[in-house]
This record gives C-alpha cells, sequence and structure tokens, in this order.
C-alpha cells in the first residue's frame, strides 16, 4: 500500500506535500508560541485543496493533538465559568459548520481570509477584555469563537483575549483555554460528522498530515527558551499575514 492509496480522489501527491509543508510551520507556530497554527494552516491549504477538506483535516488533528492536555486543564479550571462560555460554542459551532456545508467553495476562502485578517489585528491590537463578568458576553464571545471554530478553525484569538484579561491565575486562564477548546472541538467533530464533513477522505488524509502537524509542534517546542519570543511572535504574525495574502481567491491566477 502506498501514500497515494491514501489520499482523496481530488488530492494529488504535490497537494498533498504541500499540506505537509503548511502543517510542519503551523505545527512549529503553535508549538512554540501556542497560538496560530489554525490561522496560517486554514488560508493556505484552503486555496490548494478544498475548504470543507482542509477544515475537517485541522480538526481532527487538532483534536488528537490536544486530546493529552485535557485532563490536567480539568483540574484546574475554573468549571463553572468555562462551562458558561461552552454555552455559546454550543450554539455557535453549529451555525459556523452549516455555513462552512453550503457555501461555495471560494466564497468560503474569501471569509476565511477576512476572519483570519481580522483575528490577526486583534492579536497585534494586545487587546483584552479587562470589564465585569457578565453570563451574556461569556456566552457571546463563546458563540463567536464557536462559529469561528465551526467554519474554520479559527476560534482562538477571542477566547484567548478573554481569559487572559481576567483577573486570575495564568495557569487556571490557560485551562480554561484548553477545556474550552475541547468541548468545542468536540461540538465541531459532532457536527461535522453529522453534516458529513469528517469522511473517510479526510481520516486517511490525517494519517498522512497528522504525524508532520506533530513533529512541527514538537520543533516548535523545542524552540522554546532557545530562541526569543518576542521575535518568535512576530514571526508568526508575519506567516499569518503572508498566508491571508497568498490565500486569497483574488491571486489564484498568479500564485497558483
Amino acid at each position: 500500500m502506498s501514500i497515494a492509496d491514501f489520499l482523496p480522489k481530488d488530492v494529488s501527491l504535490t497537494i498533498a506535500m504541500a499540506l505537509c509543508a503548511v502543517a510542519f510551520v503551523s505545527g512549529t507556530a503553535r508549538g512554540f508560541s501556542g497560538f496560530g497554527s489554525a490561522l496560517i494552516f486554514m488560508p493556505l491549504a484552503s486555496s490548494i485543496a478544498a475548504p470543507r477538506l482542509v477544515a475537517a483535516l485541522l480538526l481532527v488533528i487538532d483534536f488528537v493533538a490536544a486530546a493529552p492536555l485535557l485532563p490536567d486543564a480539568w483540574r484546574k479550571a475554573d468549571r463553572k465559568a468555562t462551562a458558561v462560555i461552552v454555552l455559546g460554542a454550543l450554539v455557535g459551532v453549529p451555525v459556523g459548520t452549516y455555513f462552512l456545508s453550503v457555501l461555495e467553495p471560494v466564497t468560503t476562502r474569501w471569509i476565511i481570509s477576512c476572519f483570519v485578517a481580522a483575528l490577526l489585528l486583534l492579536l497585534l491590537s494586545g487587546w483584552r477584555y479587562r470589564g465585569r463578568d457578565h453570563a451574556w458576553l461569556s456566552v457571546g464571545i463563546g458563540g463567536l469563537s464557536g462559529f469561528c471554530s465551526g467554519l474554520a478553525q479559527t476560534g482562538g484569538p477571542p477566547i484567548v483575549g478573554y481569559w487572559l484579561g481576567r483577573p486570575i491565575a495564568p495557569i487556571v486562564a490557560r485551562a480554561n483555554i484548553v477545556l474550552f477548546f475541547g468541548a468545542s472541538d468536540f461540538f465541531s467533530m459532532v457536527s461535522y460528522a453529522t453534516t458529513g464533513l469528517i469522511s473517510r477522505e479526510s481520516l486517511a488524509l490525517s494519517l498522512i498530515v497528522g504525524p508532520v502537524y506533530g513533529i512541527g509542534v514538537a520543533f516548535g517546542a523545542s524552540l522554546f527558551g532557545r530562541a526569543s519570543e518576542r521575535l518568535f511572535r512576530a514571526i508568526c504574525y508575519g506567516l499569518i499575514a503572508m498566508a491571508v495574502i497568498a490565500g486569497l481567491p483574488v491571486l489564484d491566477g498568479v500564485l497558483r
């Protein structure tokens, strides 16, 4: 059995190799800085393969990679506060998944590019919510993040910006974030499975791309402490910006 036997019918070996390259770069960013993987992966990957396929691919890969972190997060998180935000994701994820399943690929790519550009600006702004806790706000942020995750697996920045601005210990904030995305990914898995987005083809492709992503995460983690975090974050922001530009459908005739 060869690698070609694992590839979906519309994915050539060249495209699979390109997806692996993108996965390695995005995994490296995730391993070093803890963010940026989806913001780099989705604009680029959706420009060389169907957005529905690569969103499902990233979901499966990230779900597997994050699973070992959940038991520790469960012990350290503020589970009551996290549950309120999860309620928003319970609504937002299916809505985002619906749009991913019905929109034309080019339309989805434009939305992904605009979403990621907006989320990059949010990261660059350094925004942190420092106001009072309100249940409606928590549910709203959870819903927004869930929608972004359902549509393009890009729900990180709103949640990170919210939790890191709260007057709680960093270890609790991190655990809350990990626990939220564990629940959000589970909702996405159910939504993607029921709409047919998770298929035998996406699962088979994850067996090829997933290990490369894992190597990237391990490589990025090995760089932590050896390289300047400020410099690496700047590189990550630059990669996200380049991914947005390179993934624009208007440049298909030039770059692809």
